[in-house]
C-alpha cells in the first residue's frame, strides 16, 4: 500500500496539515475569528430561522475539525442548514444522495482503465471535497457507510490498495431521520462516534415560521447566500482554536464527565475516550468563538449534550422506562462537582 496526495484538480482545496498550521496564533487572530465567524453565524441564521444556537455548534464543530450528524424528522431544515454551511465558506463542496443501492466506490471514487494511455486514471468521489454533505446516511447499506469511517477518522481513502489524503479542512455533515425506519440501516456504534456532535434542528416557532414564510414567499433564501470567508481561512481558525489553554481542572472535569457514562447504571456502554478529546476540542472552538483564549466548565457543560449523548447505549430497563440518554447527560452534568479555577488557570496570548 502506497499513499499519493490528492488527484489533479483539487490541489487548490488541499491544505497541509503541517507546523504553520499549527504556529501560535498572532495577537489578532482571535479577534479575527470572532468576526469572521460572527458573519458566518448571521449567513446561516438569514436562512435557518428561529433555532438559536443551533449555528454556534455547528461552527464549533467545523472549528474543532470534527464531523456533524443532523438528527430530526422531515422538513425542519437538516439539508439546509448544511447547505448554508457550505455556501457561507468558498470551498469544494460535494453532496451524497445515500439510497439502499449506493456503492463504496460512489463515495471514494474508481479507477478507470483508460485505452489510450494503457493505464488507470483515478477518478475521485464526492468525499474529495472540503465540506460533504451526506443526506440521509442511514439509507445506505452498512458496506457503503463504512467507507467514511477512514475518510472521518483519518482524512484519508483508500480505494485499491492506494492511499488518497483527502483536501482539508475535512467536514461531513450528516442527515438522518429518526422515525420512519423502514429500509434504513441503523448506523453503526463505531460511526456514531466518530461524529464529533449530533444536534436536532427542531420545529421553529410561530413567529421564525411567519418570517420563514415572509422570506421564501418568492425566492430562496440559499439562492442569495454569498461565502463569508474561505477554506484557507477556516483552517488558520482551526490552528487558533487548537492553542487555546485548558487547564488541567478542565481537563479532569471531561474526563470526569465522560468517565461518569462508563459507570452509569442505566448505559451498557458509555463515552469513548475518543469523546474526550472531541468534547475539548469543540469546547475550544466555542471559546474562541466567545473571544477567549481559556476554556470554561461551562463551554464543556454546554456541549456534553450534542457531544455524549448520541454515542451512548441504554440498557433494556431504562430504555423500557422512558429513559432517553439526552436526560442522563444532563443527570450526569448535574451531580458532577465543576471544578473552581484559579487565576493560573486562564492564560493570556
Amino acid at each position: 500500500m502506497h499513499t499519493e496526495p490528492a488527484p489533479p484538480g483539487l490541489a487548490d482545496n488541499h491544505y497541509s496539515g503541517g507546523p504553520a498550521a499549527q504556529a501560535a496564533p498572532g495577537p489578532g487572530a482571535l479577534d479575527e475569528l470572532v468576526e469572521t465567524m460572527a458573519r458566518v453565524r448571521g449567513a446561516v441564521e438569514s436562512v435557518v430561522t428561529g433555532r438559536p444556537g443551533l449555528a454556534d455548534i455547528t461552527l464549533a464543530v467545523l472549528l474543532a475539525e470534527g464531523h456533524l450528524l443532523v438528527e430530526d424528522v422531515p422538513g425542519v431544515g437538516k439539508t439546509t442548514l448544511a447547505k448554508a454551511i457550505a455556501r457561507s465558506i468558498d470551498c469544494h463542496v460535494g453532496r451524497i444522495q445515500f439510497t439502499p443501492d449506493l456503492l463504496p466506490s460512489d463515495l471514494t471514487g474508481v479507477n478507470i482503465f483508460r485505452t489510450s494511455s494503457h493505464e488507470f486514471e483515478f477518478r475521485p468521489g464526492p468525499v474529495f471535497s472540503n465540506i460533504v454533505i451526506g443526506d440521509e446516511i442511514n439509507r445506505a447499506s452498512p458496506k457503503t457507510q463504512s467507507a467514511l469511517l477512514e475518510c472521518m477518522e483519518e482524512g484519508q481513502t483508500t480505494v485499491d490498495g492506494t492511499t488518497h489524503q483527502l483536501p482539508r479542512p475535512f467536514l461531513v455533515v450528516a442527515t438522518q431521520n429518526p422515525v420512519e425506519m423502514e429500509g434504513t440501516y441503523p448506523l453503526p456504534e463505531a460511526q456514531r462516534d466518530r461524529f464529533m456532535a449530533r444536534i436536532t434542528v427542531g420545529y421553529p416557532d410561530a413567529d421564525a415560521e411567519i418570517l420563514m414564510l415572509d422570506r421564501q414567499e418568492t425566492s430562496a433564501p440559499l439562492a442569495h447566500l454569498q461565502p463569508v470567508t474561505d477554506g484557507r481561512s477556516m483552517l488558520r481558525f482551526s490552528g487558533v482554536v487548537r492553542s487555546l489553554y485548558a487547564s488541567p481542572s478542565v481537563k479532569r472535569y471531561v474526563v470526569a464527565l465522560v468517565g461518569a457514562t462508563r459507570e452509569h447504571a442505566g448505559l451498557r456502554l458509555g463515552a469513548s475516550p475518543r469523546a474526550s478529546l472531541q468534547l475539548l476540542r469543540a469546547a475550544k472552538a466555542i471559546a474562541a468563538m466567545a473571544g477567549r483564549d481559556h476554556v470554561l466548565p461551562d463551554d464543556i457543560q454546554r456541549l456534553a449534550r450534542p457531544v455524549l449523548a448520541h454515542r451512548l447505549i441504554l440498557t433494556t430497563e431504562a430504555r423500557l422506562s422512558g429513559v432517553t440518554p439526552e436526560t442522563l447527560v444532563d443527570e450526569i452534568v448535574q451531580r458532577t462537582p465543576v471544578p473552581a479555577l484559579e487565576p493560573a488557570d486562564r492564560r493570556q496570548f
